[in-house]
């Protein structure tokens, strides 16, 4: 399982969750085992459920390679509480699980979640409202009341020019109004033109699923897009909602350690762990994480384009929708991935924790401070660990502001001031301006690609090779036969029969001669 079987959408988490137990059932090597003078068959012991899942999850996209074996355990007894496992004795709903010899099995019933079912009507309903509000994203309301008329169906040539010069007429007229656009207005381009990008990134049909687009606050893309440091960072003008100064220096202390710990610091042994102590209790204190409750659907997708050759499409997804936080939050985030980052790439750091590593204490720590859901999701802990890891790793472009967004709303609203498109019938409309990316192609069609690529290479190696005048006979051959040994078929290929490859050296194919034929001597008879 490499995490390529489940597509954007909602409820993705739960899909996932499914994906990993059905994994699970089918390959988890089952055999007999001795236990208390007693066997028992088809069942495997709990060491090797963690080494096998975790390996599974390992080479999961969805989850990465960073997913420790503490992980897996908490995992294990998720899937004993939930009956995805049982001991040998049939007992499960508890998490009394750990990594050693005792005996589980898999129970007869199944283990999949049911995906909760919106109301058709309420479906109906969101996706009428939602097409509503798009319709009229860039309609001017101040000019509304200079709409002509819906046309008839049919319409001659010559009302179609006299109706067109009217409205051209009426425009000239109406200039000065024509260029007034309400705040109202440049807040929805903002929403509209954000939703249209992340769409397209993500290659979805829609986003209803995933965002209401009534969550989305343009204040708040308005606000990251401007207000921001040299740096990047975000500047909050109201500093009751930054972070407490206390945190902020202890962040600077380790972001900067050593040059930071001068003379005004304590230097007693364990004061690097006590001050990474204060900042992790600040951060998992909080009354929600970073990415927010309600934008949980929106990133548990994005993790599904946290592959190698997606990794551009998951950098650009997540750009756009860090925009999204509320300011406060984005500050928060920012600063807590540069801090991260900087502890897990100094090797002055002290060691923090006794037996992680730098970097896998900070996902451990700060993962569930960035993302969870508002209800007890199963695989939360490593689906957080995953795009935390991704994070750290991409924060500078992830978290920086992306000016061809505010490229494509001014020049939207420029179409709006000057009110060039004519639709009748709904009045002025400014056309989206298009925008081309990158054709997304599977993870099948990628190594496709990377193989032909490769073999056209080597193909011309094989090529050079040949057309080398230069190149001594013997040491052709020699050559020749080594190509041959290390890539059998794409020598066949290029020699499919034995007169092919002499031609190459002017030769003729050696054909034995076959054997004389002896008549064997007629010996006469002495006897006469």
């Amino acid at each position: 399982m490499e995490g390529r079987g489940v597509p954007p959408g909602p409820y993705r988490a739960t899909k996932l969750w499914n994906e990993v137990t059905t994994s699970f059932r089918a390959g988890m090597p089952l055999r007999k085992h001795r236990q208390h003078f007693k066997k028992y068959g088809n069942c495997f012991t709990a060491g090797e459920a963690v080494d096998w899942l975790c390996d599974l999850l390992r080479n999961n996209s969805n989850f990465g390679p960073e997913v420790t074996r503490q992980q897996t355990i908490q995992l294990l007894r998720k899937f004993l509480k939930n009956h995805v496992i049982e001991d040998i004795k049939g007992r499960w709903g508890s998490e009394n699980f750990d990594d050693n010899n005792q005996l589980f099995r898999f129970p007869a019933t199944s283990p999949l979640k049911t995906l909760p079912r919106r109301h058709p009507e309420l479906r109906k309903n969101s996706i009428e409202n939602f097409t509503k509000d798009k319709d009229s994203v860039f309609k001017l309301r101040n000019l509304s009341r200079r709409t002509p008329k819906k046309p008839g169906l049919h319409f001659s040539q010559e009302n179609a020019e006299k109706r067109n010069h009217e409205i051209i007429i009426e425009d000239q007229e109406n200039s000065i109004d024509k260029r007034e656009i309400s705040q109202e207005d440049i807040e929805e381009v903002w929403r509209y033109i954000i939703l249209i990008y992340l769409q397209t990134i993500l290659g979805v049909p829609s986003l209803e699923e995933l965002i209401n687009p009534s969550q989305v606050i343009p204040q708040y893309i308005m606000y990251n897009m401007t207000n921001t440091s040299k740096h990047g960072v975000v500047v909050l003008q109201d500093k009751s909602d930054d972070l407490p100064h206390w945190v902020l220096s202890a962040m600077k202390c380790l972001a900067n350690w050593p040059r930071s710990n001068d003379t005004n610091n304590p230097t007693y042994v364990g004061f690097e762990r006590d001050v990474f102590r204060t900042i992790a209790d600040y951060f998992l204190d909080l009354p929600e994480p970073l990415l927010t409750f309600e934008y949980y659907e929106l990133f548990v997708n994005i993790l599904g384009l946290l592959q190698p050759h997606l990794e551009r499409v998951a950098i650009n997804a997540l750009q756009l929708c860090c925009l999204l936080l509320p300011p406060p939050n984005r500050r928060r985030l920012q600063l807590l991935m540069r801090m991260i980052s900087r502890m897990s790439q100094n090797v002055d750091m002290p060691k923090l924790h006794d037996v992680m590593g730098t970097r896998s204490l900070m996902i451990h720590t700060f993962s569930r401070c960035v993302l969870c859901c508002a209800e007890e999701v199963d695989l939360d802990e490593l689906l957080a660990a995953r795009l935390v890891s991704f994070l750290m790793d991409h924060h500078q472009e992830i978290l920086q502001v992306p000016s061809y967004l505010q490229t494509a709303v001014e020049k939207h609203l420029d179409y709006l001031k000057k009110g060039h498109v004519k639709n009748p019938g709904d009045g002025l409309f400014a056309p989206l301006p298009t925008y081309s990316y990158c054709k997304q192609i599977s993870a099948q069609e990628f190594d496709e690609q990377k193989v032909s690529t490769s073999q056209a290479a080597i193909a011309e190696l094989l090529e050079n090779i040949i057309k080398n005048k230069s190149l001594p006979l013997k040491e052709k051959r020699r050559k020749l036969k080594q190509f041959q040994k290390e890539y059998p078929l794409i020598y066949q290929k290029r020699f499919p029969t034995t007169e092919s490859e002499a031609a190459l050296f002017g030769e003729k194919p050696t054909i034995k001669q076959p054997m004389l034929m002896l008549r064997k001597p007629k010996f006469r008879s002495l006897r006469y």
